[in-house]
């Protein structure tokens, strides 16, 4: 019996589709319009509420085991072949990215380097060891973007996708990424 060979996906960093990114444009400048910095710190936190019921399902094995799944919108092709414990490794290193921008913008330093999609990819060997991590990270970023810090900086770092943005678009981005990979979080378990 020969195992199943590994699927083709894209390149770590291929991006989205041309009109999923055109939308995701338009709906993340909605938000930004629209919604509070109370609101985005909302919509963290019950995300992180949520992923965390997921991954309590999960026994060291399970968590472990990658799942091919049909792409969420907003993750990459590259993305879809993940265990939950990479899921979770990924959301460690982005938020911990995240934390890192919005502490420097709101100091009035621009990050070094570039931002990079195919750079925020997890380890494939991620096991439940990452859990308090992934937690000590989303911790970090509540504890970045606490008030009294003021988010709507003058200097600005650019996201591969979303361009141009100062520590207040990268508060607004934060949620809507874990609600994202939520998604893919259901998908995994029940793929």
């Amino acid at each position: 019996m020969t195992p199943n060979p590994a699927p083709r996906l894209a390149p770590p960093g291929a991006g989205l589709p041309k009109a999923e990114l055109f939308v995701a444009r338009w709906l993340f400048a909605f938000d930004r319009w629209r919604c509070t910095r109370e609101s985005f710190d909302a919509k963290f936190a019950r995300q992180r509420v949520s992923i965390r019921d997921l991954y309590k399902r999960c026994d060291r094995e399970s968590g472990a085991r990658r799942v091919l799944i049909r792409r969420v919108r907003g993750i990459e092709d590259s993305s879809r072949d993940w265990s939950v414990w990479m899921t979770l490794d990924h959301l460690r290193i982005v938020n911990a990215g995240f934390t890192a921008v919005v502490r420097a913008l709101t100091h009035g330093v621009v990050p070094p380097g570039k931002a990079s999609t195919a750079a925020v990819k997890p380890s494939p060997d991620a096991t439940a060891e990452v859990v308090p991590l992934f937690e000590a990270a989303c911790d970090a970023w509540l504890a970045a973007v606490a008030p009294p810090a003021d988010l709507r900086t003058p200097t600005r770092f650019t996201h591969p996708w979303f361009g141009s943005l100062d520590a207040a678009g990268w508060h607004a981005l934060a949620g809507t990424h874990m609600s994202v990979h939520r998604v893919q979080l259901q998908r995994i378990l029940t793929g």
